[in-house]
């Protein structure tokens, strides 16, 4: 494997934690150990712990071993720190995933859409509903407003796969910044019609906007989760000057 790269190490080590190869507080292999199973510089073994560091999978311990920390949860995980598809969280958490476009329309906001979304008055949109299947059961709800400029020649056969996919490999936009938050609101009439909530009268919401590598905002959505069925995961690092206070 001489000549890997950074990210191929980082994937590869990725998936052999999250397969339990590397199991929760177990001591990671060395940076020499690494630097000879794939045959490549030091420093690209570094960049790549680096990257399961930032991630959450381990820890360096000062003076000693790397360990791990990722440890597997029985609820699907869904990224609070990350950016992500749908795609992508249903190929890391190992389920099965579908899509189904229930709206897909041409808009100009008006002031209640640009009040919601914080896109200008006027800005031509594109507004998707879709509603997301994991194991066959119908449990989230997006709502998805794309700045047509941006997000061009839209289609319904690209909503049911990834829309990301298509910014990124179509057209070449760097996804760079997502704004969230996350609340929990009582149910909508949509969310009764296409989630089975059963007993359920509210949900877990995630808002979000999103930004390109130019800074301009070509997202607004809502995702909108049945809540005994979801965690929302993050990692957060103390930072040395916050330790010295």
């Amino acid at each position: 494997m001489r000549g890997v790269k950074f990210d191929t190490i980082f994937f590869e080590l990725k998936q052999k934690i999250e397969s339990g190869e590397f199991p929760f507080h177990s001591l990671f292999p060395s940076e020499s150990v690494l630097t000879a199973r794939y045959g490549c510089a030091r420093n690209t073994v570094r960049r790549a712990l680096a990257m399961l560091i930032d991630a959450g999978y381990i820890q360096a311990q000062q003076g000693k071993r790397v360990r791990v920390i990722y440890k597997p949860v029985e609820k699907k995980e869904f990224k609070m720190g990350g950016i992500e598809s749908f795609k992508e969280a249903a190929e890391r958490n190992h389920f099965v995933g579908t899509t189904r476009v229930v709206k897909l329309s041409e808009i100009v906001a008006d002031e209640k859409i640009a009040e919601l979304t914080d896109f200008e008055i006027g800005d031509e949109l594109f507004e998707v509903h879709r509603v997301r299947c994991i194991d066959g059961k119908p449990l989230i709800f997006d709502i998805n407003y794309f700045l047509k400029s941006v997000v061009k020649d839209l289609t319904e056969e690209i909503a049911l796969k990834s829309i990301y996919e298509y910014l990124e490999s179509q057209l070449g936009i760097v996804i760079v910044t997502s704004k969230r938050r996350m609340t929990t609101e009582l149910a909508t009439d949509l969310d009764k019609k296409y989630l089975e909530l059963g007993e359920y009268n509210c949900l877990a919401v995630i808002s979000g906007r999103v930004f390109d590598s130019d800074g301009v905002q070509f997202e607004y959505t809502q995702s909108r989760h049945r809540p005994d069925y979801f965690c929302f995961e993050d990692t957060a690092t103390r930072k040395k000057s916050y330790m010295l206070r």
